[in-house]
């Protein structure tokens, strides 16, 4: 089975609304809002991680499912 992941504001009051995370997904999953980050496409999300690993603030977490 693919490995999928979903991600989650893990701590959305640390969003400084930098844009990094934006930048760097591969799928365009995220958007900037107005204050912070929003997960505008959810369902697109590949598990890559590779917003997690680039926010500075720890704001966002993958989580990995299995996709069935």
């Amino acid at each position: 089975m693919a490995k999928r992941g979903k991600v989650n504001l893990a701590r959305p009051d640390w969003c400084k609304a930098c844009g990094i995370c934006v930048e760097v997904c591969p799928v365009e999953v995220l958007e900037l809002g107005p204050e912070r980050i929003e997960i505008a496409y959810p369902d697109n999300c590949v598990g890559c991680e590779n917003c997690e690993l680039s926010c500075p603030d720890f704001v966002l977490k993958v989580v990995k499912e299995n996709d069935e």
